[in-house]
């Protein structure tokens, strides 16, 4: 059984569907189940092959976007931790004032 399908292919056989062939029997006859035919039906119902491709263009931008979010959360969380330990103050010095940053 073939693990995935295009986005060309799964719209013709939710047309079939929609030409009165059975789920159970367009399912049989080109080797998927029942449960991909009922999610493609809710992801892809009523689409054209254009607004397929458009869609998976769209969550592939959206994933490479929440990537970069992701890095930029973290590289700012790492600055903050480094300047939270470079400003915190040190051991008071010969005039009695705190140094801020390492210097004497």
């Amino acid at each position: 059984m073939k693990k995935r399908f295009s986005e060309e292919q799964i719209i013709s056989f939710l047309r079939e569907a929609e030409a009165g062939l059975s789920a159970k029997e367009l399912c049989r006859r080109h080797g998927f189940s029942e449960a991909s035919y009922c999610l493609w039906r809710s992801k892809f119902g009523g689409m054209s092959v254009a607004d397929a491709k458009r869609l998976k263009e769209l969550e592939a931008e959206n994933n490479r976007l929440k990537k970069l979010l992701a890095e930029q959360v973290f590289e700012n969380d790492v600055i903050r931790d480094a300047l939270r330990k470079k400003w915190r103050p040190h051991r008071l010095g010969v005039n009695g004032c705190g140094t801020w940053w390492g210097g004497a």
